[in-house]
């Protein structure tokens, strides 16, 4: 019988953060309690977003915004990590970072979760950024997932290739 796999990852779908990012902007254009604040949201690289506001409670707003946009496109907020509002000048910014792939202690967490409470079949392996998570039963993975899932961590995770 031929093993079956899935992998564990974390990745950001950065078309659908971009449409997030696109819509809490123009929220943020149209919006009246946002109108002449100065309030505005941007990329500033492939995974750094900024808010900028004339307040912080504006810029603690404009940054609820984006993460209820988020959280309708899909997007953990789990993978999202938000600084403090910090005074520039006559303007609030807050820096935000989404993290992208699986780090060593994510991992090892990851693999040592499924060996100590997942199925007996079933077998971790840590493969760079991602856990390939192989058995001979796709019953077991289906549970290994759910485990996963109800699994309390502090990471966005994924399940893709289940094969």
């Amino acid at each position: 019988m031929a093993l079956s796999s899935f992998d564990v990852v974390s990745t950001l779908d950065r078309q659908e953060a971009d449409n997030a990012l696109n819509q809490a902007a123009k929220e943020l254009r149209q919006r009246y309690d946002f109108k002449n604040t100065g309030a505005e949201i941007e990329w500033r690289g492939e995974l750094n977003v900024r808010l900028r506001a004339n307040s912080e409670e504006r810029a603690k707003a404009a940054l609820d915004v984006f993460e209820t946009k988020l959280v309708k496109r899909g997007i953990s907020l789990k993978a999202l990590e938000a600084g403090d509002p910090q005074q520039s000048g006559k303007e609030y910014l807050i820096d935000c970072t989404f993290s992208n792939g699986l780090s060593s202690e994510q991992a090892k967490k990851v693999g040592k979760l499924i060996r100590d409470e997942g199925p007996k079949g079933v077998k971790p392996q840590i493969q760079g950024d991602e856990v390939r998570v192989t058995s001979k039963s796709r019953d077991d993975l289906q549970d290994t997932i759910a485990l996963l899932k109800a699994a309390d961590v502090d990471f966005a995770m994924q399940f893709v290739n289940f094969r």
